[in-house]
């Protein structure tokens, strides 16, 4: 006798090419249901529809299809288990030997401009997951196919094994099955936790699928791999990489921090170079070229070896200054040809283009010791008009402007952060000391001369006033800090005496 195979897809890649090969080379009949029986049916295939194998027609608009005995007995019948056979028998249930389901695009919807909630909804498979979790856990005497990328696997499989697939490959399918239905729900469940007044849910859930196996983590003994959430490619999985060795794991912990930073600047070109998440070069230029050239010369020695984030597509006179010094990453929104002509003749160089650096995740993610810990992102815009001028001096349109730049770098130095700029340029960064006194001193040390009337901010607040004293001994004119010290008179009174400007932003910016 024939065996069975059930076919139910909302991706229909692949299917009829399966189904053919089920018929013509393995004696399969085929049932399906919906529009992946017209499609087999268009086709010129045998196929049964699940509604006339059942005997009951589908209702509710298609919700109710494959939700019957007749289809879940034959999928989790054991053979082992004369029981199970007899009970079909009785019920003239026929044993199904492949099933192969994929879901509604959920996913795909959500991502959609202008989605409802009603929408989303009617895009929650029922029947699909049912079965799919039905087929995974009878592994033993079936196979299961969620994804078009297995069906030639499986029709080798038939082939090297006389018409059946082996175990191991039915529980490696078994699992892929079971990932697929849990990555649906977490979908499902992260959604509709967005729509809910909660800021963070109960549950977090957190799923994946690996895009890529990377050579290592941090360190060669450290195995890593890189998973984008999600059906549809976002982020840096939706980045285009025009030429370059493959990304590394330190490469893209660098290009995010990278994409954080730059993502701050939008309306005057700008350039920003990372080593180990820490910028050693931020600027903005009238043009491009020049935004890049004055981030570079911030600090060329530690540059060296950098990742580099433009905000503006990169263009001949850009790419020409790119190819003098040893880069791992450049990323921008554009390269145009010329641009990427130039590069070519650096072709270890990663390019990568990603038109909306802008967007990235609502929530960051650490593991700790049994667990992990979630927070929103730190996406505060700031806003001058919220800052509090606590000295005596007032600033200018341009000083303001300048305390801005400032303080935008240092939200995204690791704590203790001090950042020295002058002219949209960072002029020395001092990151992720023990104590803020250390953080300023590095940071001056690297502006060296010119600190004089330079700027600076500080993420977190003063707790005494020596580190202003010492800013302003070193040629600091203005400071942005957040506020909030039991000792802030005594800074502000520091201030006043030496000539500073001084203003609170009244939100800090820690970043372990």
């Amino acid at each position: 006798m024939a065996r069975l195979a059930l076919l139910s897809v909302s991706n229909k890649t692949g299917i009829v090419d399966l189904a053919r090969r089920l018929v013509e080379e393995f004696d399969f009949d085929l049932i399906s249901s919906g529009g992946t029986a017209q499609t087999l049916k268009d086709a010129g295939l045998p196929v049964t529809k699940v509604s006339d194998y059942t005997g009951s027609p589908e209702i509710l608009g298609g919700r109710v299809k494959t939700l019957h005995p007749r289809i879940h007995g034959g999928i989790l019948a054991r053979r082992d288990v004369s029981q199970h056979l007899t009970d079909l028998e009785n019920n003239q249930i026929r044993p199904i030997d492949l099933v192969v389901v994929n879901l509604y695009p959920f996913e795909e919807t959500i991502a959609k401009p202008g989605v409802t909630l009603s929408d989303a909804v009617e895009q929650i498979d029922i029947g699909g997951p049912a079965m799919l979790r039905a087929s995974s856990k009878n592994f033993a005497h079936l196979t299961v196919l969620c994804d078009p990328a297995q069906y030639d696997e499986y029709l080798q499989e038939l082939q090297q094994n006389n018409g059946v697939a082996s175990l191991e490959f039915r529980q490696k399918c078994a699992l892929k099955g079971f990932l697929h239905t849990a990555s649906y729900d977490q979908a499902i469940a992260a959604y509709l936790s967005q729509q809910s007044p909660d800021t963070l849910p109960q549950q977090y859930n957190l799923s994946g699928q690996q895009l890529q196996s990377l050579r290592y983590g941090e360190n060669p003994h450290q195995p890593a791999a890189w998973y984008q959430t999600g059906t549809t490619p976002t982020g840096w999985a939706a980045a285009t990489k025009l030429q370059g060795k493959e990304l590394s794991y330190n490469n893209l912990v660098d290009l995010e921090a990278a994409r954080l930073i730059i993502s701050e600047f939008t309306d005057t070109p700008g350039a920003t170079i990372i080593k180990h998440t820490n910028p050693c070069g931020v600027a903005q230029g009238n043009t491009l070229v020049e935004a890049y050239q004055k981030a570079f010369n911030a600090d060329s020695v530690s540059a060296f070896g950098g990742i580099v984030a433009l905000n503006r597509p990169i263009d001949a006179a850009t790419s020409n200054e790119l190819t003098k010094t040893f880069l791992e990453c450049v990323v921008a929104p554009g390269c145009d040809a010329e641009a990427q002509e130039i590069l070519s003749a650096k072709s270890k160089v990663r390019i990568l283009i990603s038109p909306d650096l802008s967007s990235g995740p609502k929530d960051t993610i650490k593991a700790i010791a049994g667990g992990f810990l979630v927070q929103a992102a730190d996406d505060a815009v700031a806003d001058t008009s919220q800052w509090q001028v606590v000295t005596e001096r007032q600033p200018t349109a341009d000083e303001l402007a300048e305390l801005l730049f400032a303080w935008k770098v240092c939200k995204h130095v690791k704590s203790n952060a001090i950042v020295v700029t002058g002219d949209r340029t960072t002029l020395g960064v001092g990151a992720g000391q023990m104590n803020r006194v250390g953080s300023v001193k590095i940071a001056l040390e690297q502006a060296g001369e010119k600190a004089q009337g330079a700027f600076l901010a500080s993420d977190g607040f003063f707790p005494f006033d020596d580190s202003v004293k010492t800013a302003a001994a070193a040629g600091i004119t203005a400071i942005v800090q957040p506020g909030g010290s039991l000792r802030d008179q005594d800074s502000i009174k520091a201030a006043n005496e030496l000539g500073l400007l001084m203003v609170f932003t009244g939100i800090r910016h820690f970043l372990h």
